[in-house]
């Protein structure tokens, strides 16, 4: 699917969030021995880290990251030997020694400032060039009319082989969080990369702990393996199978008969995942994802602040959590995940609570709702029993004729609110790429963010608090300042936050563990029963 740039983002956490899967294989015919663990996903949309959207796991197999991440979320660093910054604005990147592609090229300075260029330059429309747009002269790559004058970032500088600078277009005291991983469109490339584009996104040549020794082809599954010559922690494990699935219901019986070993837990079996597999085989992972309700902000109606109040607090979010989501969710009190450092957890308040009078004394002061009440999200997602739970509960507490209505399919989805068509109220979700606030705050409530269709809400003052907290010199000092945001943007209430997720995952009895960082598996670091 070809999202337009913004969109990007969601799309990466919507599967993320439901385990959305394309063309299948299964089965175990190519089960392969004890040290290569299978993994039940997605068709990957691309392979090339400026480019994919879907493909995380298989990517971050191929690439590692500048900065690492520890399951506490605290920094050290992997590919860099130093981030600094005495202003928060001008960063020094120092790489270390002896890292290089599977190709045997060296990675050095240009390979980082190459890949930053190319995927920032706008004629190339990748996906994840909005990931660098805080670099200086990247709006020179991606002018507001015309084509660009220049290929290249003038806030990016090679000093030598093994250093460059990077100028931001103000302080940002987060930087170093953003060179963690998710955010795939900081990855270096090869030269090699640019000599045949097309057959890199099919067998991209990466500096992490997996090769790929055989191009990716649609609907099949693939193989990495361990690469001899990595520079970083040797993998646990030989390498790893990705293999797509069409239905994530036959992923699901497939690694409970051991034919594949790790998934993401599919919402329709999240209530019987313990008794299927046991307390050792589901993982429930404190992620840096957050659901909401959307608006459409553009309609008059919709611009009722007492309404959008009304509704959130006629949603029982525990009674669905049970139901749906097996208790392994939580309900939802501020704007972003409470596994990120200085959530203001409970800013929300009373405006978060199951209150049937205070929701109805809210819809008066609305002026009542007129008509039926359309809900929209995407179909086939796997979310058809939360909208139906949404609409019932909106009837029940508001006596609103409110109705469930899924799209197709994800990209007619997308089209209604590129288009300012969606109906009314519309599934929103939001997965951080990096662990701070900053990453949440950004997409959703800004016009550059990676998810502004998603709520369509912005403001000026927003704006300002989101500089200054970025300004902070420390992370802790931050930290006030996100929330700054956050209580400003709530007494707006542009959107209803609902749920705080876990990533679950369920295993086959092959893996013993499953380390995990910011709510993902990390797979080079698994451990296999031998």
């Amino acid at each position: 699917m070809q999202f337009p740039r913004p969109a990007r983002a969601l799309a990466i956490a919507t599967v993320a969030l439901l385990g959305l899967t394309a063309c299948a294989a299964g089965g175990s015919d190519s089960d392969a021995s004890s040290d290569i663990l299978i993994f039940a996903g997605g068709e990957p949309d691309h392979l090339t880290p400026g480019r994919q959207t879907v493909a995380f796991d298989q990517v971050m197999s191929v690439f590692s990251p500048l900065v690492d991440l520890d399951a506490e979320g605290n920094t050290s660093m992997l590919a860099a030997e130093s981030v600094e910054s005495e202003d928060a604005t001008t960063w020094t990147i120092t790489l270390k020694d002896g890292w290089t592609f599977h190709n045997g090229e060296p990675v050095t300075a240009q390979s980082y400032v190459d890949a930053w260029n190319f995927t920032a330059y706008g004629p190339n429309a990748w996906e994840n060039s909005w990931e660098l747009a805080s670099i200086v002269g990247y709006t020179d790559l991606n002018p507001a009319e015309g084509e660009p004058t220049t290929d290249a970032m003038s806030g990016l500088t090679v000093v030598d082989d093994l250093t460059f600078t990077v100028e931001l277009v103000g302080p940002d005291s987060q930087f170093p969080l953003q060179l963690t991983g998710a955010q795939t469109g900081f990855y270096p490339m090869p030269e090699a990369a640019y000599d045949d584009l097309d057959a890199y996104d099919r067998q991209p040549i990466g500096n992490g702990p997996f090769e790929m020794t055989e191009a990716w082809e649609d609907t099949e599954e693939y193989t990495v393996t361990a690469y001899a010559d990595y520079a970083g922690p040797a993998p646990t494990i030989a390498g790893i199978t990705f293999r797509p699935y069409t239905d994530n219901l036959t992923a699901y019986t497939d690694v409970l008969a051991g034919n594949a070993d790790v998934l993401y837990l599919p919402t329709a079996k999240m209530t019987s995942a313990i008794a299927d597999f046991g307390d050792d085989h589901v993982y429930s992972l404190q992620a840096p994802g957050v659901d909401y309700i959307g608006f459409p902000l553009w309609d008059e109606k919709w611009q009722n602040q007492d309404l959008r109040e009304a509704i959130s607090m006629a949603i029982d979010r525990e009674a669905i959590n049970e139901a749906i989501y097996g208790g392994l969710y939580a309900p939802a009190n501020s704007l972003t995940s409470p596994n990120m450092n200085g959530d203001p957890a409970g800013i929300c308040g009373e405006l978060c609570e199951f209150d049937v009078d205070a929701a109805q004394a809210k819809l008066e002061e609305a002026g009542g709702f007129e008509g039926t009440m359309t809900i929209v999200y995407p179909g086939g997602s796997g979310l058809d029993e939360l909208f139906e739970a949404y609409a019932n509960q909106i009837r029940q507490n508001l006596g609103i004729d409110a109705v469930a209505s899924p799209t197709t399919d994800w990209a007619e989805y997308w089209q209604s609110l590129v288009d300012h068509t969606v109906a009314g109220p519309h599934f929103g979700h939001w997965g951080a790429l990096y662990p701070s606030q900053q990453s949440t705050l950004r997409a959703l409530f800004t016009e550059g963010g990676g998810c502004y269709l998603c709520t369509g809400y912005s403001s000026d003052t927003v704006d300002e608090l989101l500089l200054a907290a970025d300004a902070s010199q420390t992370l802790d000092d931050s930290y006030e300042g996100y929330a700054a945001v956050q209580e400003f943007v709530l007494s707006e209430f542009p959107t209803v936050p609902t749920f705080s997720n876990t990533y679950n995952y369920v295993t086959s009895e092959r893996v013993l563990e499953l380390p995990a960082v910011s709510g993902s598996p990390v797979l080079s670091k698994i451990v296999l029963a031998d």
